[in-house]
């Protein structure tokens, strides 16, 4: 299903969404207001899930926009009684910006960057985006879904990133589309 409810951002930026497998009957693209309630109601309504990547970067409103963005985009996810599953994205940033970081134990669903930290040293997108995981997490309505945390430590945004991930998967056998997880319906 495609449904064009307004989109008005650059198509430049957005062409190789266009590429992927079946973008043209599946892919919609809507505009959206991470700061306004209820900008996100059309957008995820049909939905059965919704993959949540948004954070500002801007220092000088970057935590209260990660928090009340995500919490906003939660709240349309809410109106929809089809929807299935959330899945958050919090940056690796979120669970390494602390000061007992052992490199020998792994990262789990313990780890969690210092707030003192991040507000000493003014890293404000890591407070945002921990801030904005922990406000998703305490949402009432996340706690009824399916839920899950993809952890994303480094993503390319440029024009050639179609061909960048073609060529880096080539590569790495490891990370090949035929080695993907599936979570299951």
């Amino acid at each position: 299903m495609a449904k064009d409810i307004g989109f008005k951002g650059d198509y430049k930026k957005v062409t190789h969404l266009w590429e992927l497998e079946g973008a043209s009957e599946r892919l919609q693209l809507v505009k959206a207001d991470l700061m306004e309630m209820g900008s996100f109601d059309d957008a995820v309504m049909d939905c059965e899930g919704v993959f949540h990547t948004a954070s500002p970067v801007c220092e000088a409103e970057i935590v209260y926009p990660a928090v009340n963005g995500t919490l906003n985009v939660l709240r349309s996810c809410e109106k929809n009684p089809a929807l299935r599953r959330v899945v958050l994205t919090p940056s690796s940033c979120a669970i390494r910006t602390r000061d007992d970081i052992d490199p020998i134990v792994p990262f789990d669903e313990s780890s969690c960057a210092s707030v003192e930290i991040c507000e000493r040293l003014g890293i404000w997108y890591a407070l945002g985006k921990i801030l904005a995981e922990k406000a998703a997490w305490e949402f009432p309505f996340v706690k009824e879904l399916k839920t899950f945390v993809i952890v994303k430590s480094l993503i390319y945004f440029y024009d050639s990133f179609m061909y960048l991930a073609r060529t880096f998967f080539r590569q790495s056998p490891s990370l090949t589309p035929q080695t993907r997880d599936h979570v299951q319906d």
